[in-house]
């Protein structure tokens, strides 16, 4: 008795949850905004230009985000987000203090040319800063998340005895901190200058101004 093979009925798609549709709408929006203000400047990031950059109606960015330091806002908090999983993924915290301090350095001069969002974060931060914008408040507090961060380092590497006791770890991590601003800025500027060579240079550097011996270890 011969049997009628019939060709398997077609999967339903998967319906997504409004949540996940939330989430990649926003994603997205987030992504818009660092493209556009990357390539085009911040001045042409309008909801407008956003909204169509991802594929999305103006009025969707605005009803997420409430208006356009919301929608900064939101930027900032991803990218921080964003840096604490890579630290995570690269175990920064499992290193002994200064040895973490240094491998926070080089971590974040390796890539800072690697995304339109990091380009994007300082283009921003510039704008507020000559704007006199409220938004300055925003990068002020990742800015003071960072300096904490970095100054839990230098008591742990005080602690351990590779940091000298006498540096103010407040100070220390303003300093490692405003070096890196001060090289992305530069960056900005300059998008052709040797990361390579600044970051060898930072971090032997970085390194003889820490150590209890003042002795500096030739990095590759």
């Amino acid at each position: 008795m011969s049997e009628t093979l019939q060709a398997p009925s077609p999967r339903a798609p998967v319906r997504r949850s409004q949540a996940e549709r939330r989430d990649e709408s926003e994603r997205r929006l987030l992504e818009a905004t660092a493209r556009v203000v990357a390539e085009q400047g911040v001045s042409a990031a309008t909801f407008e230009a956003i909204g169509r950059s991802a594929g999305y109606s103006r009025g969707l960015a605005t009803q997420k985000f409430g208006s356009k330091d919301g929608l900064i806002e939101a930027l900032i908090a991803d990218l921080q987000e964003r840096q604490a999983e890579m630290l995570a993924l690269h175990h920064i915290d499992d290193l002994a203090g200064i040895e973490a301090v240094l491998a926070y350095v080089d971590l974040y001069l390796r890539h800072l040319g690697d995304e339109q969002a990091t380009r994007a974060y300082f283009m921003l931060l510039a704008g507020a800063v000559a704007d006199a914008s409220a938004l300055r408040a925003a990068f002020a507090r990742t800015h003071e998340s960072i300096k904490a961060r970095l100054a839990e380092l230098v008591v742990r590497g005080q602690a351990e005895g590779g940091v000298r006791r006498e540096i103010d770890p407040q100070s220390a991590a303003l300093m490692v901190g405003s070096l890196l601003l001060g090289l992305s800025v530069q960056w900005l500027v300059d998008p052709h200058i040797d990361l390579d060579a600044i970051r060898r240079t930072s971090l032997e550097t970085l390194r003889l101004a820490f150590a209890p011996g003042g002795q500096a270890e030739r990095l590759p």
